[in-house]
C-alpha cells in the first residue's frame, strides 16, 4: 500500500509543482497518474522513491515512512521503470536484469533462476535473449527488459513514468497488452505515469488527473472519470469522445444481448423456416442440443433442399465471436470489420445471444455513472 498524506513540493524560487497531495493506492491496485505536461505527475512518482525530496507532508509504503530510511535502500526495494527504459549498454540482457538482485547480495544460483524466470514473464526467453546486448534488440524489447529489471527484486510497488512512450504504436498496444498480463499474475502495486488517456483507461484500476501545479482534480475509476467527470478541466482532458473511450471499460453482459429465433442443427428446413418467418430478425441461430453455437441460416438459406437436410446443413459459420465479459469496444470493432449488424455472444462455449449496435448504445447509457445527459458520441 501506498499513501501520500498533505505531500508537496515546492522548489526555492516559489514554483509550486504538487500542491497539498493526498493519495492512496491499494495493494494490488494499479493507479494512472495523468494531466498535461508540468502538472507534477512525475516529480508525485518520484518522491515515493526519494529521487526528489518532498517539502511538505509524508509518505507511506506499507506503514513505513519513506523519509526515515536509507533512500539507496530504498529504492533497491522499489521496481522503477522508465520511458527511456536506461539499460546498461555494455551489459548482456541478463546481466541489466540481474542488477538489483546482486546489489541485494542474492547468490549466483538465485540470482540466474531469477532473471530466467523474468524473462519467460516478458516474452524473451533466456535461452533467445539472455546473452544479448541492448543494441541487439528492438525499442519493444528494450522496454520488456526494462519491465523485467523493475521486477527482478520482487518488489511489492513499481513505479512506471511514461514507460510505453517511446515505442511506435503497434509495439505500444502490445507492451500495454503483456503489462496487463503481467499486473493480473503479479499483483503488484503500481503508480503508473502517462500523458495519453487512452493507456490510462486500459491498464489502470484507477486514473488520478491532475491538473497544472499539481493539484489532483478527480481520482476514480476508468468508467466515472469517463462518464462523469468531475469538472471541465477533467472533461476536457478525458477528451469530447469520452463517450466512445468508455467503449474500452464496459464489459459486455447478458443483458444487453438480442435474442433472435435459434433453432437445432437437426431441425428440418420446414421447422427452421417457421422459426425464422416467426421471428423479429430474417436469420436465426444454429445450434446443437447442448446449446454451443454451429452457425446461422437465412430464410432464403431455407429454401429449395433435398431429402436429409437440416438447419445443420444449411448454416454458415461466423467469422468471429465474443465473450460475456469482452469489451463494448471488441465487439463493435467486430461487427464494423466484418460489416455485420449483429455478433454472437458466448459463455464458454455456450451461447447467450448477440450484441447489436443498438446493444452497445444501450450499454453505454445503462453504464453511465451520470445519466443527466445523453452519452457524448
Amino acid at each position: 500500500m501506498i499513501r501520500l498524506d498533505g505531500v508537496e513540493k515546492r522548489y526555492p524560487d516559489g514554483t509550486l509543482a504538487v500542491e497539498s497531495l493526498d493519495l492512496l493506492v491499494h495493494p494490488g491496485e494499479l493507479i494512472a497518474l495523468v494531466g498535461p505536461s508540468g502538472c507534477g505527475k512525475s516529480t508525485t512518482l518520484r518522491m515515493v522513491n526519494r529521487l526528489i525530496e518532498p517539502t511538505a507532508g509524508r509518505i507511506e509504503i506499507d506503514g513505513r515512512d519513506v523519509t526515515h530510511v536509507d533512500p539507496v535502500r530504498l529504492r533497491r526495494e522499489i521496481g522503477y521503470v522508465i520511458q527511456r527504459v536506461g539499460l546498461f549498454p555494455h551489459l548482456t540482457v541478463a546481466a541489466n536484469v540481474a542488477t538489483v538482485p546482486q546489489l541485494l547480495g542474492w547468490d549466483r544460483k538465485r540470482t540466474s533462476a531469477r532473471v530466467e524466470e523474468m524473462l519467460e514473464l516478458v516474452g524473451l526467453p533466456a535461452s533467445q535473449y539472455a546473452d544479448r546486448y541492448p543494441h541487439e534488440l528492438s525499442g519493444g524489447q528494450q522496454q520488456r527488459i526494462g519491465v523485467a529489471r523493475g521486477l527482478a527484486a520482487d518488489p511489492p510497488v513499481l513505479l512506471m513514468d511514461e514507460p510505453f512512450g517511446a515505442v511506435d504504436p503497434i509495439a505500444r498496444d502490445r507492451l500495454q497488452g503483456e503489462f496487463r498480463r503481467i499486473q493480473a499474475e503479479l499483483g503488484k502495486t503500481v503508480l503508473f505515469v502517462t500523458h495519453d488517456i487512452d493507456e490510462a483507461v486500459r491498464l489502470a484500476d484507477r486514473i488520478a488527473v491532475f491538473s497544472q501545479g499539481g493539484r489532483l482534480e478527480q481520482i476514480a475509476d476508468p468508467a466515472t472519470v469517463l462518464g462523469a467527470p468531475a469538472n471541465d478541466f477533467v472533461a476536457d482532458f478525458a477528451g469530447s469522445d469520452r463517450g466512445l473511450r468508455r467503449l474500452a471499460v464496459t464489459p459486455v453482459e447478458a443483458q444487453d444481448l438480442s435474442h433472435p429465433a435459434t433453432v437445432l442443427v437437426d431441425d428440418d428446413l420446414a421447422t427452421a423456416r417457421a422459426a425464422v418467418e416467426g421471428g423479429a430478425e430474417p436469420y436465426a441461430v444454429v445450434l446443437d442440443r447442448a446449446g454451443d453455437l454451429r452457425g446461422w441460416v437465412s430464410a432464403r438459406q431455407l429454401g429449395g433442399g433435398a431429402p436429409g437436410d437440416t438447419a445443420g446443413t444449411r448454416a454458415r459459420r461466423f467469422d468471429e465471436t465474443i465473450s460475456v465479459g469482452d469489451s463494448l469496444r471488441k465487439g463493435l470493432s467486430e461487427i464494423v470489420q466484418h460489416d455485420a449488424g449483429w455478433l454472437p455472444v458466448l459463455d464458454g462455449d455456450r451461447y447467450v445471444g448477440v450484441l447489436t449496435p443498438d446493444g452497445v448504445y444501450s450499454a453505454l447509457r445503462r453504464t453511465s455513472p451520470s445519466r443527466e445527459e445523453p452519452v457524448p458520441l
